[in-house]
């Protein structure tokens, strides 16, 4: 079985002057569709305005850039709106149906990258996003005489509901427009900075590893998906891991250069290449086990099957028992 995740750059789909949208798609990135999973990437200028939708999909977004982000929400079978300040290293899920708006009230570009699952989504293997409102949005699909009814409106004023916003998905607000304040007192519930986080792993010139699943963050668990943030030093590296059930990892490059090895089925290399910021690599089957630390399953099993399984005698056994015993799944630079 050929497995092609070489990692990819996202392509533009949508730009104006608010902003754009840059995305992933399945029909060039094959194993996006396979694991049914996907990714969009969302740059504000500022005063960027990303009109009111929802989506097929639940998605977590990550917040890269930017410290003048606002977000919007509204849940299901909710009637409140609730509006949160994000800053880079955020962590929020938006989960299926939640209407969401995004707005840049900073100085400076606020991007995020959505990733996300897509085994529900209305188009095959990809996010839709359902607009409200602009050219796209489900107001203009309806007649005027449906909207008049609809709303209580004279058809006039149908018709500027339908029309009256001609632009698409993103556009530049004009010099003071006033926007919804932020609600400073859900946003501990609701959003969670990574990056700011205590780290599982930590290790001098090495880096550090933080988990966050819905024990950390509860509302995680609104979109069923975790997350995990790695930072290496320089020239410093990850130890091999393995995976132990059908679900699907995605990795999104941040910042920096490296290099990632995938071993597949069989023992076979299926992927050894460089990575760059803005790559996107899909690894089959993310929830991982350590192969090369003290929690790892070569800790656990007993010398003799370590022995027998490769070949080598009791003092290399040994040998490499303490080695397992004495790392941790980051490696720090030989400098």
């Amino acid at each position: 079985m050929e497995f092609d995740l070489k990692p990819r750059f996202a392509q533009n789909v949508f730009k104006g002057d608010g902003g754009a949208l840059y995305s992933w798609s399945s029909s060039e990135f094959p194993f996006l569709g396979k694991g049914k999973v996907g990714a969009n990437k969302i740059v504000l200028r500022p005063r960027g305005f990303a009109f009111p939708h929802y989506s097929d999909s639940s998605k977590i977004a990550y917040i890269l850039e930017g410290g003048g982000g606002i977000v919007g929400m509204v849940f299901p079978d909710k009637s409140e709106e609730v509006v949160l300040r994000l800053k880079k290293g955020d962590v929020i899920p938006v989960a299926q149906g939640v209407v969401s708006w995004w707005f840049n009230d900073g100085d400076s570009e606020f991007s995020f990258v959505l990733l996300g699952e897509t085994t529900k989504s209305y188009i095959s293997k990809e996010f839709t996003f359902f607009l409200l409102s602009g050219a796209q949005g489900i107001m203009g699909g309806f007649s005027p005489e449906f909207l008049s009814r609809t709303y209580n409106v004279n058809k006039d004023d149908a018709n500027k509901l339908a029309q009256s916003q001609n632009e698409a998905m993103i556009i530049k607000l004009p010099e003071g427009k006033r926007m919804p304040k932020p609600n400073e007192d859900c946003a501990n519930q609701l959003v969670y900075n990574i990056d700011d986080a205590l780290p599982d792993v930590s290790v001098k010139n090495g880096g550090l590893v933080t988990t966050l699943t819905e024990a950390e963050f509860p509302f995680l668990g609104q979109a069923e998906l975790s997350a995990k943030l790695v930072k290496l030093d320089s020239k410093a590296m990850c130890s091999p891991t393995y995976t132990t059930d059908f679900s699907v990892q995605l990795i999104y490059v941040v910042k920096g250069t490296g290099q990632i090895q995938i071993v597949g089925i069989n023992g076979k290399q299926v992927l050894d290449t460089e990575v760059k910021p803005g790559h996107l690599l899909v690894v089959p089957r993310p929830i991982l086990e350590d192969l090369a630390s003290k929690e790892s399953v070569w800790e656990a099993l007993s010398p003799a099957v370590i022995e027998a399984s490769l070949n080598v005698s009791i003092e290399w056994g040994e040998l490499f028992m303490s080695k397992i015993d004495k790392s941790s799944i980051l490696i720090p630079s030989e400098n």
